[in-house]
């Protein structure tokens, strides 16, 4: 079957560039040196999680409106279906052009998303348990009122918007070795893929999906998406997309090297790891290139020069304390640790002695009587412990264990 050619070459990208330009903000791409140490070479951060609406996506939605608008026949409005990012995208390009937009999201859509979305002027309309409702919703809405939908990721202009962000790099990194992209349906990918291939072909392009969901898991290999199971859960739910696009997987097909996974241990691990060295956030989609390289996913040589794109930072702030304890634990940093004492004076005491004499800190202290794992006259502790590592953690339960003394880990520990 004949594919068409790529209908964008560096002129376009480059004319995407100026006419989005005094829409969004030319973010920082910074060298970072704990992260360059950690990975055996320079790694610098695009931080798109600091630009307007907080994450790329203002971009693409930018670029489509400002297309739509130049048109012979200007739309009356715009409708997205999404269930973040690309909805705050959509209502802000449309309301620095005065266009009417109307934003589709599920019921059970983030509230801080659907506030900022209204904030920004958007009509919010809440409908069905996901995306795929929606979108039928979105769909029916349009044909209704003569809106014009916009694709989060399938689209070229779109795809010509996110391209900026490739651009950028180069022009601030012109001897950069590799790029690692969040990949979902593919805009930002592509985008990116184009902007630095048609000008170095030799960059090395990684593109950076949930091991939950991944359709691009082996597209690169046979030219086929993989199913996605229905339930797929991931904490990176802005990369949640189980239908890559079509423009999109043209792209990737012919300009990216490689596509790895990473779970979501990893990325717990890298918004931690993003907060601690940059001090700023990362939502779980937008941390998982850094995920990538903590895991190893990507492995970088001594003469790399690496950008990872930092894709968004609009994490749920009721997710923020969940997700750093999570990243914590799986790192071995925290621990939740159970310990079967007799119950009588001064047990406690010396069990929190213990404790201490090995350099950690007890969180949160629980005591468990009367259930039926716990013999009479005893009680079970439960502590919350922040250690150094998985060492540390089993340096204590082997001191337990030379004292007879029942502990197990909660959490469990690494095999």
């Amino acid at each position: 079957m004949h594919t068409p050619p790529i209908p964008l070459d560096l002129a376009a990208l480059r004319e995407a560039a100026a006419r989005l330009a005094p829409s969004v903000l030319r973010t920082a791409l910074l060298h970072n040196d704990a992260l360059s140490r950690e990975f055996g070479a320079p790694v610098f951060l695009k931080l798109e999680n600091l630009q307007h609406t907080g994450s790329f996506k203002i971009r693409g939605a930018t670029h489509k409106i400002a297309r739509l608008l130049d048109s012979g026949a200007p739309p009356r409005g715009v409708i997205a279906v999404s269930a973040g990012n690309h909805a705050q995208g959509v209502a802000r390009a449309a309301a620095l052009r005065g266009l009417p937009a109307v934003v589709v999201m599920p019921a059970g859509a983030s509230l801080p998303k659907v506030e900022a979305c209204k904030a920004l002027g958007a009509r919010v309309v809440l409908h069905g348990d996901n995306l795929e409702e929606a979108a039928e919703e979105a769909k029916r809405i349009a044909a209704a009122r003569q809106l014009v939908l916009l694709h989060p990721y399938d689209d070229w202009d779109v795809i010509a918007g996110q391209a900026s962000v490739g651009l950028e790099i180069l022009e601030d990194l012109p001897d950069l070795t590799t790029v690692v992209v969040p990949l979902g349906g593919g805009g930002l990918l592509s985008g990116v893929a184009l902007a630095l291939k048609l000008q170095r072909p030799d960059i090395r392009v990684v593109g950076v999906q949930t091991e939950a969901v991944a359709p691009y898991r082996h597209f690169l290999k046979d030219g086929k998406p993989e199913a996605v199971p229905r339930h797929a859960h991931t904490i990176a739910d802005g990369i949640k997309v189980k239908r890559p696009g079509a423009c999109n997987r043209q792209v990737i097909a012919h300009h990216v090297d490689d596509i790895v996974t990473v779970d979501d241990n990893a990325i717990a691990e890298a918004i931690v790891m993003l907060l601690e060295r940059t001090r700023t956030i990362g939502e779980g989609a937008g941390v998982v290139g850094l995920a990538a390289l903590m895991r190893r996913r990507v492995v970088l040589g001594a003469g790399d020069k690496a950008v990872v794109i930092v894709s968004g930072g609009n994490i749920d702030m009721t997710l923020v304390g969940r997700s750093i304890d999570y990243g914590l634990a799986s790192s071995g940093r925290l621990m939740s640790l159970a310990v079967t004492l007799q119950d009588a004076p001064g047990r406690l005491a010396a069990l929190l002695k213990i404790v201490a004499a090995h350099g950690m800190n007890v969180r949160h202290v629980e005591h468990r009587r009367g259930e039926l794992h716990v013999p009479v006259g005893m009680t079970e502790v439960i502590l919350q412990i922040e250690t150094r590592d998985f060492d540390h953690q089993c340096e204590l339960l082997a001191h337990f264990a030379e004292q007879g003394m029942a502990a197990r880990s909660l959490l469990g520990l690494p095999e």
